[in-house]
C-alpha cells in the first residue's frame, strides 16, 4: 500500500459523512483482499438498499447524497463485520427466501438456495392437494415450513426443532409472513410425537461431516451454528435414519418423505430408505447438477 492511499484510508476512516461515490469508493477498498470485487459490490448494493432504500439501479443515481450519522455509522459497523467474516445476512438481519422475507440471526442457519429447490419440488407435488397434513423437522428459521404454509393453502403445517431460539425466530417469522403453523420443541433422536399423522414430511438435517469443515468457507464456519450443521464421519447418516424410522409410524400410507442430502451421500441415503419402508425413492441434483435432495414414498 503506497503512502496515498494509506493516508486517504485514515482520512476516510475518520470522517463521520461522506457522498454516496466516495463511500462506495471506500466501502470497496476496505474489503480488497477479503472478498472477490462482485461480492464487495453485492454487500455494498444490499446495505444501499437496507440503509439508505436505495436500489440497486438507484446508486448510481444517488453518488452525490450526502451520507452521515448514524447511516455512515452503519456502514462502518458493516465493513469491520464484513472483516470478521461474518454474513451479510446476519449484519443485515435478514434474507429472502422463496418469494419472502425472513429474519435470521447466529441462531439459525441462513437459507439457501438449493432448499429453495426442495420447496419448489413440494409444492409441485402437493398444490392440488386438499386437507394435507406437512411436517418441518429442523425448521430452523422456518423458510421451508413457512413457505410451504405460504403457497400450499390447504396444508396444516408443523415445525419441529430442539433450539428454543431457533423456534423464537421461526414463530416471529411466520407471524411477518401471516401464516398459521403449530411449532414443537422436540429432539427429533429422543421424541414422541404422538398420534397425529401426516401426508409429508420434510427435513434439512445437519449433514457436513466434520471430514469437510477445511473445505467451507469462514463465513459458514465461524458464524453459522454447528448444530445445525455438522454430523460426525462415522455416522454421516444419524438424522436421515432416525427421521426414517420415525416416519414410518406418524407417516401415512403412500406419504412422502423428503430431503436436503449431503451430495456425496446420494446413494447411501437411497439404500438407507429402501433398507427401510419405503419406495419409489427419486435422487435429483440441485440446479448446479448435485446430488441435493431425495423423495421415498411409504409403503
Amino acid at each position: 500500500m503506497n503512502y496515498w492511499t494509506h493516508y486517504l484510508r485514515c482520512v476516510y476512516a475518520k470522517r463521520t459523512i461522506m457522498i454516496l461515490k466516495s463511500l462506495r469508493t471506500f466501502f470497496n477498498n476496505e474489503l480488497i483482499g477479503y472478498y472477490p470485487d462482485t461480492e464487495i459490490e453485492s454487500f455494498f448494493n444490499l446495505l444501499s438498499e437496507d440503509i439508505l432504500n436505495l436500489k440497486r439501479i438507484a446508486i448510481s443515481q444517488n453518488l452525490y447524497a450526502v451520507v452521515s450519522g448514524k447511516k455512515y455509522e452503519r456502514f462502518q459497523k458493516a465493513i469491520a463485520k464484513l472483516k470478521n467474516y461474518e454474513p451479510i445476512q446476519y449484519i443485515l438481519g435478514n434474507t429472502e427466501f422463496y418469494g419472502l422475507i425472513f429474519e435470521v440471526n447466529p441462531s439459525v442457519l441462513i437459507p439457501r438456495p438449493e432448499t429453495e429447490e426442495l420447496v419448489s419440488w413440494i409444492i409441485d407435488d402437493c398444490e392440488d392437494r386438499q386437507d394435507i397434513c406437512v411436517l418441518d423437522i429442523g425448521t430452523g428459521s422456518g423458510c421451508i415450513a413457512i413457505s410451504l404454509a405460504k403457497n400450499l393453502k390447504h396444508a396444516k403445517v408443523y415445525a419441529l426443532d430442539v433450539s428454543e431460539d431457533a423456534l423464537k425466530l421461526a414463530k416471529l417469522n411466520a407471524s411477518k409472513n401471516e401464516v398459521d403453523i403449530e411449532f414443537i420443541e422436540a429432539d427429533i433422536l429422543d421424541c414422541d410425537l404422538g398420534n397425529i399423522k401426516f401426508d409429508v414430511i420434510v427435513s434439512n438435517p445437519p449433514y457436513v461431516r466434520e471430514l469437510e469443515k477445511e473445505a467451507m468457507s469462514a463465513n459458514v464456519l465461524n458464524h453459522e451454528p454447528p448444530l445445525a450443521l455438522f454430523v460426525k464421519d462415522d455416522d454421516a447418516l444419524l438424522f436421515y435414519r432416525k427421521i426414517a424410522e420415525i416416519s414410518e409410524n406418524i407417516l401415512k400410507p403412500n406419504g412422502q418423505l423428503y430431503f436436503e442430502i449431503n451430495e456425496s451421500l446420494g446413494e447411501p441415503t437411497k439404500e438407507l430408505l429402501a433398507n427401510n419402508s419405503y419406495n419409489n425413492i427419486e435422487l435429483k441434483m440441485d440446479i448446479v447438477e448435485k446430488d441435493r435432495m431425495i423423495k421415498a414414498i411409504k409403503r
